[in-house]
C-alpha cells in the first residue's frame, strides 16, 4: 500500500474527530480498521499505529498549527482542511520517515480531492510556515521509500 493511500485512510479517520466525543475515538479507529477488510494485516496495523501516534500528539500539532494560521481559529477551518493540515504538520514536526517536501505535496494532493480550490493555497502557505519554523529541529530522517514497511501490496 502506498503511503499516499495510507495518508488517505488516516485522513478519513482524523476527519471524524471533531464530530466525536473523546471516548468514541478509539471505537471509530476500530470501525475504520473493519472497513479496510481487504487490506493486509500489516497495512491495517501500520494505519492504526500512525493514526494513534497522530492522535496522541494532536495537542502539540494543533498548537503549531495555531501558531502558523495567523488570524485563524482552528475551529473555523473546514474539517477536511483541518484533518489534512494535522497529518502534514505531524509528519513535518514528528515523523522522521517523511521528508517535508513529501508531506506538503501529499497534503496538497489530498486537498485537491477533498477541499475546494481555494484550500490548496491556504494549506500550502500554512505548511510552508510550519516547515520554516521546524527547520533544524525535525527528527533525523530515515531513508525515503514511498511504500509502507515490508508490504508491497
Amino acid at each position: 500500500m502506498l503511503r499516499s493511500e495510507v495518508r488517505e485512510e488516516i485522513f478519513k479517520i482524523l476527519f471524524r474527530i471533531p464530530f466525536l466525543e473523546p471516548a468514541e475515538i478509539m471505537e471509530q479507529i476500530d470501525f475504520s480498521m473493519e472497513e479496510l477488510e481487504g487490506k493486509s494485516e500489516k497495512n491495517r496495523s501500520y494505519i492504526r499505529e500512525k493514526t494513534e501516534a497522530m492522535i496522541s500528539r494532536l495537542e502539540e500539532v494543533d498548537r503549531k498549527l495555531s501558531e502558523c494560521c495567523e488570524g485563524w481559529n482552528l475551529n473555523r477551518l473546514g474539517k477536511a482542511e483541518l484533518a489534512i493540515l494535522r497529518i502534514a504538520v505531524y509528519e513535518i514536526m514528528l515523523d522522521p520517515e517523511i521528508d517535508t517536501r513529501i508531506a506538503i505535496n501529499e497534503a496538497l494532493e489530498l486537498s485537491k480531492r477533498y477541499c475546494d480550490e481555494q484550500a490548496k493555497g491556504f494549506i500550502n502557505g500554512v505548511l510552508r510556515k510550519v516547515a520554516d519554523s521546524c527547520e533544524g529541529v525535525r527528527p533525523e530522517k530515515a531513508s525515503e521509500e514511498e511504500r509502507t514497511p515490508d508490504d508491497q501490496t
